[in-house]
Parts: C-alpha cells; sequence; structure tokens
C-alpha cells in the first residue's frame, strides 16, 4: 500500500509541475481541466489495472495499455521537469542577483518566459508522439532483416542454406489478427530451408496461444519447424493453485508446438542431413543471468554432436552464450536467441547508430555478433511485452544465409 501511495505523490508531483509550462503557453482554461483530466484517468486506470487480480505477475492487454499510456504520459512530464527546474535556478538566481544589487527587501522572482515553455512542449512532444506511434503502429511494424554468414568448415552441401529465425512471440499481447495473418505470410514468403523459433510463445500461459494457433501453423519451411522454449513459457510468473496445474500448463504448451507444427527440442539436438553430410542442430531449455530460469544443459543437449560438427545452437537468451556457450570446448558455430526484445526501444541507423537501454544489461542484444570465431543473433522479437509498442527497435524477422568459404572468397 505504501508504494502506491508514494507513486501517487511521485505522480502527482510530476504532473503539477509539468503542468506549469502548459499554463505559461496558453490560458486557456479547458486545456487545464483536459490536462488533469487525461492525468486522473492514465493513473486511476494504472493503478486499478495493477492492484485488481491475484493471478501473479500476469500481464494481460489491458495491464499493458495502461502502463503504455502511463509510460507516454510520464515521458511528456520528464521532458518538461528538468527544462523547468533549470528556468527556475536560473530565476532565482537573478532574483537573488536583483535584490543584492538593489538592495530591496522583497525577493522579486521573474515571471516563466513563454519561449522557454514552448521549446520544454516541442521537445516533450517529441517521446510523447513516438510512444504513441509505438502502440499504434510500431508494433506490427514487421521487418526482414538479411544476414549472410561465411564458414569455411561448412558441409559443401549447405553452401546457400536459408534459416529464418523468430523469437519472442508473447502471443498473449497480440490483438490485430489481420496483422499476424500477415507477419506469418512474410515470414513464408522467404522461403527459407528451416524455421527455428528461439522461445517465448506465449506471456504467461499456454491457453494465450489458442486463438493464434491456426493462424502460426500455416508456417512452413522445407526442412521442418523446431524451437526451445524461453522464460515465459515455463508459467513460473502466475501465482498457479497448485503444482500440478502449472505443470499442466507447461505440458499444453507442448502440445500446442507439436500441433501448430515445431519439433521442441528440450535439451535435445538433431541431424540435417543433405547429400551424405550433416549439420547439428541444437536446442537448449531456457538458461539466462539474473533471476532467470537455468533449465538449459548445454552438455546433455550436445550428446550424440561430434566435436568435428557443424552446430547451431538455439538458446533463448543470449546471456547464456556470452556465459556458457561461447567458451565452451565445442566450437558453436552459430547461436540463435532472442528475449531482450531490443527493450522494444531505441534508435537504429544502420552504419551509423545502435542504441537501446537493452545495452545496459545485456551485451548482445540486438544483431549478429562474433567472438572467438563464433557468431551469435540476437532476433528483436516478433511480438512485445509490458510495454504495447516498439519505437525504433521494430519487430523482426531474420533470415540468415549460410555460405561456406570466408567473406572476402
Amino acid at each position: 500500500m505504501i508504494r502506491w501511495i508514494l507513486f501517487a505523490i511521485l505522480f502527482i508531483i510530476l504532473t503539477v509541475y509539468g503542468f506549469q509550462a502548459i499554463r505559461t503557453v496558453t490560458k486557456q482554461t479547458w486545456i487545464y481541466y483536459v490536462f488533469f483530466g487525461i492525468a486522473i484517468v492514465i493513473v486511476g486506470n494504472f493503478i486499478f489495472q495493477f492492484t485488481s487480480g491475484n493471478e501473479g505477475r500476469v500481464l494481460t492487454p489491458a495491464k499493458s495499455y495502461a502502463f503504455g499510456f502511463l509510460l507516454t504520459f510520464l515521458a511528456f512530464n520528464l521532458v518538461l521537469v528538468p527544462i523547468l527546474i533549470g528556468e527556475d535556478i536560473i530565476r532565482g538566481a537573478i532574483g537573488l542577483y536583483q535584490k543584492a544589487m538593489t538592495q530591496k527587501e522583497a525577493f522579486y522572482f521573474p515571471s516563466r518566459r513563454k519561449f522557454i515553455s514552448q521549446v520544454a512542449l516541442g521537445l516533450a512532444a517529441i517521446p510523447f508522439s513516438s510512444l504513441l506511434y509505438g502502440m499504434y503502429k510500431g508494433k506490427y511494424n514487421f521487418r526482414v532483416l538479411n544476414y549472410t554468414l561465411h564458414f569455411e568448415d561448412l558441409p559443401e552441401a549447405f553452401d546457400g542454406y536459408r534459416i529464418t529465425q523468430i523469437s519472442d512471440i508473447h502471443s498473449g499481447s497480440f490483438d490485430n489478427k489481420e496483422k499476424i495473418e500477415y507477419a506469418v505470410d512474410l515470414i513464408n514468403e522467404q522461403e527459407s530451408d528451416i524455421l527455428l523459433f528461439t522461445g517465448d510463445m506465449v506471456n504467461n500461459k499456454a491457453s494465450e496461444m489458442l486463438p493464434w494457433k491456426d493462424t502460426f501453423g500455416k508456417l512452413r519451411a522445407k526442412d521442418g519447424l523446431y524451437s526451445v522454449l524461453g522464460n515465459h513459457d515455463y508459467g513460473d510468473y502466475v501465482d498457479w493453485s497448485s503444482a500440478a496445474a502449472k505443470k499442466q500448463n507447461l505440458e499444453d504448451l507442448k502440445t500446442l508446438q507439436k500441433e501448430i507444427g515445431f519439433d521442441l527440442l528440450l535439451n535435445e539436438n538433431r541431424f540435417l542431413e543433405k547429400e551424405g553430410q550433416r549439420i547439428a542442430l541444437i536446442g537448449v531449455e531456457n538458461w539466462g543471468i539474473g533471476g532467470f530460469k537455468q533449465a538449459g544443459d548445454l552438455k546433455k543437449a550436445s550428446e550424440q554432436v561430434h566435436k568435428d560438427d557443424f552446430k547451431i545452437l538455439m538458446s533463448h537468451d543470449p546471456s547464456h552464450w556470452d556465459k556458457v556457450v561461447v567458451n565452451d570446448s565445442y566450437h558453436y558455430h552459430l547461436t540463435l536467441s532472442g528475449h531482450t526484445h531490443g527493450m522494444q526501444f531505441g534508435i537504429e541507423i544502420p552504419g551509423w547508430v545502435k542504441w537501446s537501454p537493452a545495452k545496459w544489461r545485456y551485451k548482445q542484444w540486438a544483431g549478429i555478433y562474433t567472438e572467438l570465431g563464433q557468431h551469435i543473433n540476437v532476433n528483436r522479437g516478433f511480438g512485445y511485452l509490458g510495454y504495447p509498442g516498439r519505437v525504433g527497435i521494430w519487430p523482426e524477422i531474420t533470415v540468415i544465409e549460410l555460405k561456406r568459404g570466408t567473406k572476402s572468397a
């Protein structure tokens, strides 16, 4: 209860202080009422959504939108407040200087300048409009990213082999069937040899995937569909009525994946064979740092795999690659991960800028990384979670072409 009181106090302070810019720019009182009305609705809905229900850390679409609108409103005020505080410091300094120079008893505090408030509102409108756009269109702004990776020891039969990777579907967040159908068609249009899904099919419960089962059941790839589990697939964020209910949820999800067409790898491997040659496809259960489940067993998953086999590893969390995989005695040529979502927010201009708050937590957070002759691709995610949108970090379908030889060849 105390945390909600503290949150409400902080929200009120930010809102009232941010309001100063609006009051300086316009004298239209109806705008004041609209501003505070929106603030009350946003904070009221947020508190209601996150205090009702007792299922645990379950993020429903209603909760996600409550959080999204709160984040958007706070971002608006958080840009305003530092500018206004800076102006107040200057105003105070001017007042003290004038008092000292004129030796007047009364302290004169200069009025806010309309120009400063206009600039502040203009700057605040950037994250405000961006976050709204991210919820309206950005979350379904699917992009196909193509990479070509060269390996000297790639079996000749697999030269030109194409892999489509998707990750972090998070079906419990979806609210637009037409957009998801478009994305599934876009995946199939890539006509890759194999489709690999690197975990987090749902937010919390297997039942979230039921409305989307037929849509994802249309996925196709010549050499099949393979998947692994992500941290959200285990149902760890739900307060289940019993251990048996939680276990059944996981079994239901495994069944759903099979019915969709995925071969789910649970610390297992498969061999892809072509013209008498093979590559090993290895899938581990989730393994992550920072309190995430560590059910992944790389040694078990690689049983029957020879040290000299060409290896593709599916591991949901890229921290597994950084902490375990890259320094393993086996050489894992290519690891495919997801999990980070690129924080669903950032700035990417190819060849110029690549930034997201995700980099503060994950060394490998989006795209291709190479270390000790081994590659990892961190997919930015198909769906979204928490904030119901994406800004700058768009939903991703990755296509990787394997080529034999060196890049310069």
